[in-house]
């Protein structure tokens, strides 16, 4: 996932300096990046037209997501990285046996959300362009969100 864009570069970049990968960068399929303690997902799985997935993409796509919050029984925290990613995994997440406090947590870059049962959420904006190139994120932001999951393991 993210491999050899720009995407991530601040994502592997941020792994790295939380110790959660042996590298700050993944180029190609065999560049020897390995994770450690570490696992990554997303919501679709495929590159849609324009980089805009529709509504039916997500659901023919959210099974696989479910069945890895099912495989995973040891999981303590995840990332999002956006707001798609937010909702998406919420999505699964309630599909899997999970639950969540009402009112539903609002999404915000840092944000930290305890779910019923000891999984941790924490919320980041997506490392893509358009909020790099912006500032919107920066790379202290995204190195701040993977220590506070180095912190809270």
């Amino acid at each position: 996932m993210f491999t050899g864009d720009r995407s991530g570069d601040w994502l592997y970049g941020a792994l790295y300096a939380a110790g959660f990968a042996n590298q700050p960068n993944s180029d190609h399929r065999d560049d020897g990046l390995k994770l450690r303690d570490c696992y990554i997902s997303a919501a679709v799985r495929c590159a849609p037209p324009d980089n805009k997935p529709s509504r039916a993409e997500f659901a023919r796509c959210r099974p696989y997501l479910v069945e890895e919050l099912n495989l995973f029984k040891n999981l303590r925290i995840v990332i999002v990285l956006g707001k798609i990613a937010f909702d998406s995994f919420l999505a699964a997440y309630l599909l899997s046996g999970g639950a969540i406090f009402k009112p539903k947590p609002k999404f915000g870059h840092g944000v930290k959300i305890d779910l019923p049962g000891g999984m941790i959420m924490i919320c980041s904006y997506h490392p893509s362009q358009q909020n790099t190139f912006t500032g919107k994120l920066t790379r202290s932001m995204l190195h701040a969100v993977f220590d506070q999951a180095k912190e809270a393991l």
